[in-house]
């Protein structure tokens, strides 16, 4: 599959008519929610509490003198499924999420070579 291709998933008749609801409506309101920050703010970093690799995430953007919202959905110890939902719908595996002009560009390490190349100032201020 390439980048051009939609990504895999299930078909509905291959997943059991009882459970279709539930799968069709994970964790309400966040995905709206985020996808609603997206698209009003430059920067969004989402993230999870005691997760040390979103606080450097923020501390970089901080060092840029970028502006961003941070949204923080649990812990190691709650929301896990409300993550699981953001990592459904991105299909990035894992936390933070950090979207630049409303474009997924990755995670703490990818946001980090865009500050370095210098592409974050050029997303950023276009």
């Amino acid at each position: 599959m390439t980048l051009e291709h939609q990504r895999a998933i299930l078909e509905v008749s291959q997943i059991h008519s009882t459970i279709r609801e539930s799968i069709a409506k994970p964790s309400h309101d966040l995905v709206p929610e985020v996808h609603a920050a997206i698209h009003s703010n430059a920067v969004v970093v989402v993230g999870m509490r005691q997760n040390p690799v979103c606080s450097k995430a923020c501390r970089a953007l901080d060092a840029q003198g970028v502006d961003y919202k941070y949204m923080e959905y649990g812990s190691y110890f709650s929301r896990w499924r409300d993550r699981n939902t953001l990592k459904m719908w991105t299909g990035w595996p894992t936390f933070p999420m950090v979207f630049v002009q409303g474009v997924l560009v990755g995670g703490a390490n990818d946001l980090n070579a865009l500050i370095a190349s210098g592409e974050l100032k050029q997303m950023v201020n276009p």
